[in-house]
C-alpha cells in the first residue's frame, strides 16, 4: 500500500516539508541589537582580511575576539557587528553563520520558533522558496546560535 508495510506508519517530514521562503533584505536586523557571537570557521578570518586588504594578524587583533567555543567577529557596544554600517561591509565574504541564516537548527525547530524570528527579520516568509533538502543541509552545517 501507499503507507508502506501493513501497520507501519511513515515518519512525518519536517514541519516545513513544502520549503520556506527567505530572501535577505540586507537590513541588518540580524546584525544589530542583542549581543551575540558570529563564530568564524577555518579560513574565514583570512578571507575577510584579504577582502578588506588588511594584514591577517592585524585583522584578528582588531576585529575578532576569543569567546567560549572559538573565535567570533567583534561587536560594537550596542551589540552590532563591527562590519555593519548601513549594510554589511563584508557581505561577499561574510562568515558561514551569516550566510546560512535563518536556516539554523533553533530557528527551524518549530513553526513557533520560525514565526518568532520572522517577527524581527523582514526577509523571512518572502522571496525565494528554499526546498526542504536545502534547508536541512544548511542547518546541519551551522553553529548553534
Amino acid at each position: 500500500g501507499r503507507g508502506g508495510p501493513a501497520g507501519v506508519i511513515p515518519a512525518p517530514g519536517p514541519w516545513f516539508h513544502g520549503g520556506l521562503h527567505f530572501e535577505c533584505r540586507r537590513c541588518g536586523a540580524c546584525c544589530t541589537g542583542e549581543p551575540g557571537f558570529v563564530f568564524l570557521r577555518a579560513g574565514e578570518a583570512e578571507r575577510i582580511a584579504d577582502h578588506l586588504g588588511l594584514d591577517r594578524r592585524d585583522f584578528r587583533e582588531r576585529f575578532t575576539r576569543r569567546v567560549p567555543g572559538g573565535t567570533s567577529l567583534g561587536e560594537e557596544e550596542d551589540g552590532s557587528c563591527v562590519f555593519f554600517d548601513a549594510g554589511c561591509r563584508i557581505y561577499p565574504v561574510r562568515p558561514r553563520q551569516c550566510r546560512t541564516y535563518p536556516f539554523w537548527p533553533r530557528i527551524i525547530a518549530s513553526p513557533e520558533a520560525w514565526r518568532c524570528e520572522a517577527a524581527v527579520c523582514p526577509g523571512m516568509d518572502t522571496g525565494t522558496l528554499h526546498g526542504v533538502e536545502e534547508i536541512i543541509a544548511t542547518a546541519a552545517g551551522t553553529n548553534p546560535a
